[in-house]
């Protein structure tokens, strides 16, 4: 069998830190309790040319990673099972196979949208999902992409490992371009809040990487007061995920104790809102 071409990756800042999520489910996918069993992850990891010691991913960090993807997974699965033809937006998609993962119905645009390099290099590690599917290349701030989205179905916006990197009022503005444009619809994210932002040279992939973190979400509900409508549905702490127990067993005992130190428990938080 010839040698695996392997791709040479030359990302910097915050568009370097997506290998270290695709490192963490391809991590998570060799576990003897594989939370999303992402193979695809796996194979791409082995045809790219980088240092995934970089990321500093972990056993612990990995699982945590994957169980984060599964609950926004289920979030939007839960969203498409009620609306069968909707939108779906993936901000911020990397090289993430969330849109293969579900592999939605056919009443489903799916719109996958990242850096253009981002974009030119999934294009050549990950194929396409079958059915309505569009990959675009643009910043989530850029002000073109969103109007050629046609606003005739019920949204789900999905945007994993992004809020934190936007400045809060770049997350503003993305939030009101999104609830002023569709009918109805979810906003499904990941956030720090503002102990984590302060913390963040303490994560090895957001450190060497030179990304700098700026948003952090202490109030869930202030969001609430940007969009007539836009109301909280959960704010899950990440040290209150279901399948914790999977974590390898120093990971359980970590967030145990995060559990326990007031500060450090809203460290990181996953959101659903409606709309």
């Amino acid at each position: 069998m010839p040698p695996v071409e392997r791709e040479k990756v030359t990302l910097t800042g915050a568009p370097e830190t997506l290998l270290a999520t695709l490192y963490g489910r391809a991590l998570d996918s060799r576990a003897p309790r594989s939370v999303l069993h992402d193979e695809a992850a796996a194979r791409a990891v082995e045809r790219i040319d980088y240092d995934f010691r970089r990321t500093g991913m972990t056993a612990t960090t990995a699982a945590g990673v994957a169980l984060r993807g599964r609950q926004l997974d289920g979030w939007t699965r839960e969203f498409l099972d009620s609306h069968p033809e909707a939108t779906v937006l993936h901000l911020a998609c990397g090289l993430d196979t969330r849109a293969q993962r579900l592999a939605a119905g056919p009443g489903v645009r799916w719109v996958d949208l990242d850096h253009p390099e981002v974009v030119a290099l999934r294009e050549r590690l990950l194929p396409p999902p079958e059915g309505d599917y569009r990959l675009v290349g643009a910043s989530v701030t850029d002000e073109g992409w969103l109007e050629s989205v046609p606003a005739d179905r019920p949204t789900v916006a999905v945007f994993e490992g992004l809020s934190m990197y936007l400045r809060k009022e770049d997350g503003r503005r993305l939030i009101e371009r999104i609830t002023a444009r569709f009918p109805s619809g979810q906003l499904l994210f990941d956030c720090y809040g503002a102990i984590g932002i302060r913390l963040q040279k303490l994560v090895p992939a957001i450190r060497n990487a030179g990304a700098t973190l700026h948003w952090g979400i202490d109030d869930p509900r202030e969001l609430e007061t940007w969009h007539d409508g836009l109301v909280l549905l959960d704010a899950l702490r990440s040290v209150d995920m279901a399948g914790l127990d999977l974590l390898p067993p120093v990971g359980r005992l970590q967030m145990r104790v995060l559990a326990r130190l007031p500060r450090l428990r809203d460290v990181g938080r996953i959101l659903r809102y409606r709309f």
